[in-house]
């Protein structure tokens, strides 16, 4: 026959185990929801770094950027006037032209030049001058459907 006390050994350990359960199996829980959100904090924290050193990328490139050319107009009374000269990207351009799926010789009929500057414009062999620049300017929001209703009226 087991000693009383083992008997009492054993029963005090097993309520003690289960105490201690009931008790651990609520930290755990508290502890995995911690986790959880430490790494959703990290993800946050990772994801708003990346954009600021996208837009800290993009801030260092815009003021390394020159200003915009200025042109001084004369005018017939005497009086002189500067206006800014839209700004050109030979990629913009290709894009532009892509996007719109035009041919240079149509393209070159938007802007008001000939097929081959539109080309040399393109690669960077040459740029527009202001005129043109501002011919490109005013063609720079126009869509496909745009784009062809004014070849057509141009044609």
């Amino acid at each position: 026959m087991p000693n009383l006390a083992s008997v009492l050994k054993e029963e005090i350990a097993r309520l003690a185990r289960k105490e201690i359960r009931a008790h651990v199996g609520k930290t755990q829980k508290q502890v995995a929801e911690q986790r959880r959100e430490i790494a959703e904090l990290k993800r946050t924290n990772a994801d708003l770094n990346r954009r600021l050193n996208f837009l800290e990328k993009q801030e260092k490139q815009r003021l390394e950027q020159p200003a915009e050319p200025k042109v001084i107009i004369q005018k017939a009374d005497g009086t002189t006037e500067t206006e800014s000269i839209p700004r050109f990207s030979p990629k913009w351009l290709a894009k532009h032209r892509a996007k719109l799926d035009l041919s240079a010789a149509d393209y070159a009929k938007l802007v008001g030049c000939s097929a081959l500057s539109i080309y040399k414009w393109e690669k960077g062999e040459s740029t527009p001058r202001a005129k043109q620049r501002e011919a490109l300017a005013a063609i720079r929001g126009i869509g496909k459907r745009e784009a062809q209703r004014r070849i057509e009226l141009i044609s």
